[in-house]
């Protein structure tokens, strides 16, 4: 019973944990570019982005999982629309 106790204490106290900040922020300027989403993706041509580099990507499409803050990444979805604008 006494086992029980404790790791239901040490259970409770791992909620406790503050937060760490993020060690890479975003920088790619994804946040100025909600209104995007909704846009058809053919608005993307005629702008230019502060990014480091730029990333479409279409449904079903395989991605790298690596990380790059200064990359803004734009998400499709089927019909061609803007998803998602998210750095990385």
């Amino acid at each position: 019973m006494r086992k029980m106790i404790a790791i239901l204490a040490m259970a409770g106290l791992a909620g406790c944990v503050e937060p760490q900040p993020d060690p890479m922020p975003p920088t790619c300027g994804a946040e100025g570019l909600q209104g995007l989403v909704g846009q058809r993706e053919e608005v993307l041509a005629s702008m230019t982005f502060g990014a480091s580099a730029v990333r479409v990507i279409r449904p079903g499409q395989a991605v790298t999982m690596d990380y790059s803050p200064g990359r803004i990444n734009f998400e499709l979805d089927r019909t061609n629309r803007i998803a998602r604008v998210f750095c990385g």
